[in-house]
């Protein structure tokens, strides 16, 4: 017995210190991400010259396959911007359910309105035909199930006024809070996804300009290639070479858009591990950053990615696993030595309660920077990340268990279900703004 109870200690040890490591790590970049984030809040104003120069000229690119149940309300939302010279450019991407007849049935002859249907290329060759078609300064890429608010165009165009910029991430929303799990999505992107590209913004190291959601400088993407076919995470990809090509991207809150969501832990699963797979073949492409002169990239996005977003996941199983053996072996030293009390597991409790305080901040910070945001969700926070500790677990172990297999992974097209709540305006927005 007093074997079995020695290795149980070491092993208990070793799993307490990869625990403090790991909550401490956690707790600092939460800490971090925060104060960069506040930061950002404060400083935000619009663009210097954006009042008094003429805005660029631009054009949405909307790829779409598949997508008739969904097209009408993404292009519906686009024709309403309150941008009188947005021009709008929908690919049908070879389409089996007549996604482009769809259009051309709701829009006939419109002026601001193109509408092509191509032999399938995948998403990032329908982009890179539309993208050679049209000749704005501006295009921004808007997913077919999504659905923008008036003024975002406007307020992603102004900032390109700044040569030095070259790319502008939209504030991406979950439209389809139908569900527990859409809203536990819903609560990722306002706590998780949204605060970080506030933060990282301050920094130049947004990791990706969403699909749902970006905006582009036409000549700067053209110079960086298009959009390429060798990665699941296309917007992952081009963010990340504009950022060693040693471009600005940067963030704008107002230009919201309310996109649809996995309804089903089955969808859910498949969208975040096209994710996760993409997000590596991404980062592995720009390993070479870390020693370059690409700061932003090298020293903050590569390391938050492979750190917090492919090893946390890939350790959270772990993480649970010593909480739970720090309090069976505290119960176990309890029940055989009762005046030991539950010392053994007082630290692991200790950190799990300073991460919880912690993020539990931070993601009341989230809510308060995300105008008419619904509060009733942050409740939710606690069960939210102790389920999706496992099913991120779950994604991560078969995502890098496939790269380092050289396994190949579709795209895995979502089913739509057309429950996005349309939006009209952002509360931040004002006339002018």
């Amino acid at each position: 017995m007093g074997v079995d109870f020695t290795a149980l200690g070491v092993f208990g040890t070793v799993l307490g210190w990869l625990f403090r490591i790991g909550v401490t790590l956690s707790v600092a970049r939460l800490l971090l991400i925060t104060v960069l984030a506040l930061r950002e809040a404060r400083t935000r104003r619009a663009p210097a010259g954006a009042a008094q120069q003429a805005l660029p000229s631009v054009t949405v690119i909307v790829p779409a396959y598949n997508e008739a149940r969904v097209i009408g309300g993404a292009v519906a939302s686009l024709l309403a911007s309150d941008l009188p010279d947005l021009r709008v450019y929908v690919v049908d991407d070879g389409s089996s359910d007549d996604t482009a007849g769809v259009v051309r049935a709701l829009y006939p002859d419109h002026p601001r309105l193109t509408v092509e249907r191509i032999a399938n290329s995948g998403k990032s060759g329908a982009l890179n035909h539309a993208l050679h078609r049209v000749d704005s300064e501006v295009v921004v890429i808007l997913d077919a199930d999504t659905h923008i608010n008036p003024e975002a165009a406007r307020r992603l165009a102004r900032h390109f006024v700044d040569p030095r910029v070259a790319a502008v991430a939209g504030n991406a929303k979950v439209g389809n809070r139908v569900n527990l799990l859409t809203r536990w999505q819903a609560l990722e992107y306002i706590t998780a996804q949204n605060l970080e590209r506030r933060a990282m913004s301050q920094l130049n190291a947004i990791s990706v300009v969403p699909g749902a959601i970006g905006a582009w400088r036409r000549t700067a993407l053209l110079a960086l290639g298009g959009f390429t076919h060798d990665t699941l995470a296309e917007d992952a990809d081009l963010t990340m070479r504009a950022l060693r090509a040693g471009h600005r991207v940067t963030y704008e809150l107002g230009a919201v858009a309310r996109t649809e969501a996995p309804e089903t832990v089955r969808a859910f699963l498949k969208q975040r591990d096209r994710w996760m797979f993409g997000t590596l073949q991404a980062t592995w492409k720009q390993r070479g950053a870390l020693r370059s002169s690409a700061r932003g990239l090298g020293l903050f996005t590569l390391p938050n990615v492979l750190l917090f977003q492919v090893l946390s996941p890939l350790l959270g199983a772990v993480l649970d696993l010593t909480f739970v053996t720090s309090l069976a072996w505290a119960l176990l030293q309890w029940h055989y030595h009762p005046d030991g009390g539950f010392t053994p597991a007082g630290p692991v409790l200790l950190f799990t309660l300073l991460f919880i305080v912690v993020d539990f901040l931070a993601a009341a910070v989230a809510f308060a920077l995300e105008p008419g945001e619904d509060w009733r969700l942050l409740p939710l926070l606690l069960p939210q990340r102790l389920i999706y500790r496992q099913h991120m677990s779950y994604v991560a172990i078969r995502a890098v268990i496939g790269a380092l297999q050289g396994q190949r992974r579709g795209w895995g097209k979502l089913e739509r279900t057309a429950s996005v709540t349309p939006i009209t305006s952002h509360p931040e927005a004002q006339p002018g703004t």
